[in-house]
């Protein structure tokens, strides 16, 4: 096939996103995600204050945009972060900002995007990539997989807690107070699955806030931060928008600081990600939980994701082979001997002990954690024989992910 056939066949330029672009990049934000004028000026938004706030995106993430002549019509940006993968640190890629105009869609162009985004985070050592989905049967289709859990709760104030008491205390701080932001680095060290905020995660976590929105740190006696929580009080509910702590004593620091304010709210609302109901910790557990779907993730090279990879340690040294299809990235398609040792992995040539066969988002869903390979034997998402497929749960570890970011 010539140029002039390829040009015809997909007549479209793709080039790198600059802030000199922000016009147009914030253009199709707005309208893919139907954005307008009332929505800002109700959440607090002043003249170009959206716009500008989009500016640190095109100057710190990887941003492609397709061009129809001059006009953007399709983008797709992965934003540089770190996480903590079985207490291993990662290089990862959040995407973000995907959007194309709907005259546009069904012409290959995302898919085109999608794959040269991958390609370069390759390049770049960030071995997975995550991102909050639109639509989960649309990256289904191009190797992502659901990888986490959101569950929201509602706990009438009858409900709250009432019989604690812990030896430390409650302090309201400022939104940019030390102590906030450096426990929820030391939380992300000790819990797998959490992402390391960097400026502008803070800023993305701080965009839509209300001003009263407040942050309640807890001191233990010796006046150590141990946990937070993110809150607002707004018609007599409580609405928690996060709550993480170190030890047991902090969680419970935090409800007794929820039950102090039971004579000034009817209930209270909040999100939690650890894939534990709330409603098993209560005394009187009868309250309202919903659970959904919430991140999903793809690894984007097996072999330097497996080289960092943390297994269990308790197992003797085991081969096994693991065969993945994966019709978007060649270099993932294909037969990995996986030897499990002293709690590490690595690939080789070794003649495999035992063997198994699976997607792409099959694989990243089950190194991630969010099920075991038996759960997923049992859906029909491997192939193998029973002994294979123990063999592997035996060698993994089985945490579900801990993840309360999007970008």
């Amino acid at each position: 096939m010539d140029g002039d056939d390829r040009k015809r066949r997909f007549p479209y330029k793709i080039r790198n996103l600059t802030t000199n672009d922000i016009e147009q990049y914030d253009a199709l934000l707005r309208y893919a995600f139907q954005v307008t004028e009332q929505d800002l000026t109700e959440a607090g938004w002043k003249d170009d204050e959206m716009k500008q706030s989009k500016f640190p995106v095109l100057e710190r993430a990887d941003v492609l945009g397709c061009y129809d002549q001059e006009a953007l019509v399709s983008q797709f940006a992965v934003y540089p972060l770190e996480m903590n993968i079985y207490n291993g640190v990662y290089s990862i890629g959040f995407i973000t900002s995907v959007s194309t105009y709907p005259e546009y869609s069904g012409k290959g162009i995302m898919s085109r995007l999608m794959k040269r985004s991958l390609s370069r985070m390759r390049e770049k050592g960030q071995t997975l990539a995550l991102l909050y989905p639109y639509s989960i049967p649309l990256y289904r289709r191009h190797g992502w997989e659901i990888i986490s859990n959101k569950i929201s709760y509602i706990i009438k104030d009858r409900q709250i807690p009432s019989e604690i008491r812990v030896p430390g205390s409650v302090h309201r701080v400022a939104w940019d107070n030390e102590d906030f932001t450096a426990l929820h680095t030391s939380f992300a060290r000790q819990t797998h699955g959490c992402l390391f905020r960097n400026a502008l995660a803070w800023e993305e976590y701080w965009r839509w806030e209300y001003d009263d929105t407040m942050v309640a740190v807890y001191y233990n006696v010796e006046n150590k931060p141990l946990g937070y929580m993110v809150y607002l009080i707004r018609n007599d509910i409580m609405h928690v928008k996060e709550m993480i702590y170190l030890n047991r004593e902090a969680q419970k620091g935090l409800w007794e600081y929820i039950h102090a304010h039971d004579s000034m709210i009817d209930e209270v609302k909040g999100n939690t990600y650890f894939n534990e109901p709330v409603a098993f910790d209560m005394e009187d557990g009868d309250i309202k939980e919903t659970i959904r779907p919430y991140i999903m993730g793809r690894i984007v090279d097996i072999e330097s994701f497996l080289a960092q990879y943390r297994c269990e340690t308790s197992e003797q040294e085991v081969c096994i082979s693991i065969t993945v299809t994966d019709s978007m990235l060649d270099w993932n398609d294909r037969t990995f001997q996986v030897i499990f040792r002293d709690g590490r992995c690595f690939v080789s040539d070794r003649k495999a002990d035992y063997h198994v066969a699976m997607s792409v988002s099959t694989l990243t869903t089950l190194l991630l954690g969010y099920k075991t390979a038996k759960q997923l034997w049992r859906m029909e998402r491997i192939q193998g024989d029973e002994t294979s497929v123990k063999k592997l749960d035996d060698v993994l570890l089985h945490e579900v992910p801990y993840i309360s970011d999007y970008i």
